[in-house]
């Protein structure tokens, strides 16, 4: 019975993705087309400085993730817990601290 969960769940991934990725380039189209700036010399500096700062974090977050499993594993026996979790919990850091970033720097309107 669960056989074919799998390939119906896949599907509707992709059918989604592909979904957002079309309705977000027909807004952009439209944007475009109403004389919108996509971006400003601000708005840029702040996708600049958040993703900066979030690489950094993420980064210094997945050397100790990894500090931690090597240590654990060697000196004190935790068992081996994959590639898994580690990954989501990167990409939750990396993606969080962008968003978080983001937000703050738009607020804070004299310093950027």
């Amino acid at each position: 019975m669960a056989d074919y969960v799998w390939p119906l769940i896949s599907f509707g991934i992709g059918f989604a993705i592909v979904l957002i990725g079309i309705l977000y380039i027909l807004l952009r189209i439209r944007d475009k087309k109403a004389g919108f700036a996509l971006q400003d010399e601000r708005s840029q500096k702040i996708n600049g400085m958040a993703a900066n700062y979030a690489l950094h974090i993420g980064l210094y977050f997945m050397t100790g993730i990894l500090f931690v499993l090597i240590i654990g594993r060697e000196f004190f026996s935790m068992p081996d817990q994959g590639a898994g979790p580690v990954l989501i919990a990167s990409m939750l850091v990396f993606s969080l601290t962008y968003l978080g970033l983001h937000l703050y720097f738009e607020r804070q309107r004299d310093r950027v």
